[in-house]
């Protein structure tokens, strides 16, 4: 049954990929774009190549074609310092660029319960994703291919962050990532219209179904989504997680 608010359309090209289907949907009257990525597919995080930050999607766009490999999806991964370096925990092909932080602190980032995301290595234990709450995650690190951490989290277990109000006028534009029970899906989100952190948590939890997810950022948030004639840019972003297909 559909959730109550939550309309689908899809908007695939004919012929299109299947990796990272993203469609846009509306919910309580908000527009937002979902793009799912599942088990298998070549999901990875950037941050920067010989010559620095990538700072945006066409320059990631255009190493890529270089190495003969496709940009399918690509949004901004997290929270970043003036350099655009990731701000907390963030691993990439296995290596630990930054530590994990977990202490409280200004701004969303500190807004605790803060969390990861973390993707397995291909063919690893356990499941593909996971959002792991971060003080959890310091006692008991699970084994992460690609990491990268960001607050606050949307929702927990379920329930939405305490400190979330239903009624507050902080609106924003918003993305975040959510995981599906199994962690064999990770849906990640954009919003086309400013929400408060309540709406789009719900968004999650009661549109989409998913008991855990996180947010990533706000104003700055950015969707590269080809099938749907879409590459925003503005403000150089920070680090920046991508599925990639091989081949021009």
């Amino acid at each position: 049954m559909k959730a109550p608010g939550l309309a689908l359309a899809m908007a695939l090209l004919p012929g299109a990929v299947s990796a990272a289907t993203c469609r846009d949907l509306t919910f309580e009257g908000a527009s937002f774009t979902l793009c799912e990525v599942t088990a298998g597919e070549d999901l990875r995080l950037f941050s920067e190549n010989e010559g620095g930050p990538y700072g945006g999607f066409a320059a990631l766009q255009a190493d890529l074609a270089a190495q003969g490999e496709t940009l399918v999806f690509a949004m901004n991964a997290g929270m970043f310092d003036a350099a655009l370096r990731p701000v907390g925990l963030y691993i990439e092909a296995g290596v630990l660029q930054e530590p994990l932080v977990t202490r409280d602190g200004p701004g969303n980032f500190g807004l605790l319960p803060n969390g990861v995301f973390c993707a397995a290595a291909a063919g690893g234990p356990g499941p593909a994703f996971r959002i792991v709450e971060s003080r959890a995650f310091a006692q008991a690190p699970p084994a992460c291919w690609m990491a990268t951490q960001s607050g606050p989290l949307l929702v927990i277990a379920g329930d939405l962050h305490p400190r979330f109000r239903e009624g507050s006028d902080s609106l924003n534009f918003r993305n975040g990532v959510g995981v599906s029970a199994d962690g064999a899906r990770a849906s990640f989100v954009i919003s086309n219209d400013p929400v408060n952190f309540h709406r789009f948590a719900r968004l999650f939890r009661d549109g989409l179904g998913l008991a855990d997810a996180l947010f990533l950022d706000g104003s700055i948030s950015r969707l590269h989504a080809p099938m749907l004639g879409r590459s925003d840019i503005g403000f150089p972003i920070g680090p920046i997680v991508a599925v990639v297909e091989q081949g021009e």
